[in-house]
């Protein structure tokens, strides 16, 4: 356990936590839990809550649960089940044993369900939804009472069990909690606890016919489980007299709710709903696509496990929302990658380069640095050959000022091995620079010159007789705005989806290393930004994806003070 000073320093969930157990509530027991429903793949937003619980088990050496809020059949799979888990332990979390899903108590629901209708604390309503509505009131207005809240006990448990039984088609009737039609708090109103669902469960199969409300299972779940201090989004505070009337009502051991503020990032959405409709409606290549904010979709375009962790202690937790610049995330993976990434060369528009003084056929094996951050990494030998491939915008026939990559009469130096000179410009019969001649200085091997002369550039390279061909995907923010869920003059949201969010380049030319990385090994093109490798890579053609490129706007942006 870290000092109590430094944890109640860090935000309110845990200077609130270090006030409870000096004051001995909970017996100074931190359980946490991490509760995602199982209707989708895990996001940013997320990988704080993750972050959150799990850390905060950490920090004052207690536990965390996972938990699967698995109450509705119509929107979970077990797709999503297996997908959140190896989401969550690709960050960097375990939970042992205490692995949960709220369906492992559907039984004792059910019973605490019949305890309140016993009670006279709930009845069984058989408006319908658009009545219920109705009902309900407004902010300003309070409810009306439905009329079948004064069904006697025996008619409401007995259609309960009808309900439970599956004798009903989904709609005909709810169990509703008998609380205030009158209150300010429209959750108070009357709230429905249970709803006929006739569709088999991921868990339970074809048992039941109902299925239990969050706001009902939640706080029961809780309970049962001890959790000591239930994190939720601030959405839920006005939930929270709801969360404490269930377990007082029923007289179960009562955590405590504290909410936080929903996590926002720039120039993407992280609402469950939209990013299931960049899917179905065909934005984005599934729920991994490294264009989404999912876990899955950012694992897969380059993005590591630590650089997430790292940013969203940075983010840090908020009563209050706000919107954080993407560039802070890419901030935190360059940090990250800048250290662990090993460096290779690859050209991404490729332009030939025949240097007329090597000797033909033959190869000059180069040392090169595989990561200049961590020397224990050590050094690859990369081909050097007559032939070789520089990027085309390293190259200007007609240089304007400042531009000190190659031109003609002009000598550069290239990575890890000698100076060259343009000679000489081929072009073919429409105008366009297709081969450059140069020629070498054998003295300037490993990149300097006995004279002492100097070059204003260092290009990289590779050589054309070694280097594999690959595919490389340049991607960019998926939104042109930054809030895509504020848009301007009331538009749709869809209309700001960036056209331009994903660029194919084929004919790259990597260095022959490249072939046998790993699908998912991550890399520093020099000179060009981080890459990792594409599952929808080939034996033939490499595919590769680009999770960052090297210039940092977030550093732009401190050095500005902004």
């Amino acid at each position: 356990m870290s000092d109590k000073t430094t944890l109640a320093s860090k935000d309110f969930i845990r200077a609130q936590i270090v006030e409870d157990n000096e004051t001995g509530k909970f017996g100074g027991r931190v359980h946490t839990r991490w509760p995602p429903e199982p209707n989708g793949y895990l996001h940013l937003g997320h990988a704080t809550a993750i972050c959150l619980n799990f850390g905060i088990a950490d920090d004052f050496a207690g536990l965390c649960n996972f938990r699967f809020d698995d109450t509705n059949p119509l929107a979970e799979e077990m797709e999503y089940v297996e997908s959140q888990k190896e989401d969550t332990r690709w960050l960097g979390f375990e939970w042992e044993e205490r692995e949960f899903f709220a369906s492992d108590y559907f039984e004792r629901l059910y019973e605490l369900a019949e305890q309140l209708v016993l009670e006279g604390k709930a009845f069984v309503d058989s408006l319908s939804a658009e009545e219920i509505r109705e009902h309900r009131g407004t902010l300003t207005e309070p409810g009306r009472d439905s009329p079948y809240r004064d069904r006697s006990v025996e008619e409401s448990l007995g259609l309960l069990r009808r309900m439970r039984d599956g004798e009903f088609e989904d709609g005909a009737h709810v169990l509703r909690a008998k609380i205030d039609m009158a209150s300010p708090n429209m959750n108070m109103r009357d709230p429905t606890i249970y709803r006929i669902r006739n569709v088999p469960h991921h868990q339970t199969g074809d048992k039941w016919h109902i299925y239990p409300m969050y706001d009902y299972a939640h706080p029961i779940s809780d309970s049962i489980e001890g959790i000591t201090h239930s994190l939720c989004s601030m959405e839920y505070e006005d939930h929270r007299p709801l969360y404490d009337w269930f377990l007082e009502e029923l007289g179960l051991y009562r955590p405590q709710q504290i909410e936080f503020a929903r996590f926002n990032i720039s120039h993407t959405v992280l609402s469950k709903r939209r990013l299931i409709r960049l899917v179905e409606d065909g934005h984005v290549d599934g729920w991994d696509d490294p264009r989404m904010p999912t876990l899955a979709g950012m694992r897969r375009r380059g993005y590591t496990a630590e650089a997430l962790r790292k940013f969203c202690v940075e983010v840090g937790i908020n009563k209050t929302e706000s919107l954080t610049e993407m560039a802070l995330l890419e901030h935190n993976l360059r940090d990250d990658l800048n250290r662990r990434a090993e460096r290779r060369m690859a050209v991404l528009d490729p332009l030939k380069v025949v240097i007329e003084n090597f000797p033909e056929g033959e190869t000059d094996y180069l040392d090169a640095i595989n990561n200049p951050e961590d020397e224990s990494a050590g050094t690859r030998q990369v081909p050097f050959t007559r032939e070789i491939c520089i990027e085309r915008g390293d190259f200007m026939e007609d240089p304007p000022r400042r531009f000190y990559r190659l031109a003609p009469g002009r000598e550069v130096r290239l990575r890890y091995g000698y100076f060259i000179k343009c000679e000489e410009v081929i072009k073919d019969g429409d105008g366009n620079v297709v081969e450059l001649r140069c020629t070498y200085d054998p003295e300037t091997r490993g990149g300097s010159a006995p004279d002492g002369r100097r070059v204003r550039a260092t290009l990289h390279w590779v050589s054309a007789d070694h280097a594999v061909e690959a595919e490389v995907r340049l991607y960019d923010s998926l939104f042109t705005i930054p809030n895509p869920n504020d848009t301007p003059d009331g538009r749709e949201w869809t209309e700001f989806i960036n056209p331009n969010s994903l660029e194919v380049l084929s004919g790259c030319k990597v260095e022959p290393s490249l072939s046998c990385a790993e699908v998912g090994e991550i890399f520093q093109f020099e000179r060009v930004g981080y890459f990792a490798k594409d599952r929808d890579s080939t034996p033939d053609t490499p595919v590769f994806n680009r999770a960052v490129p090297l210039r940092d706007t977030w550093a732009r942006i401190q050095r500005r003070g902004g």
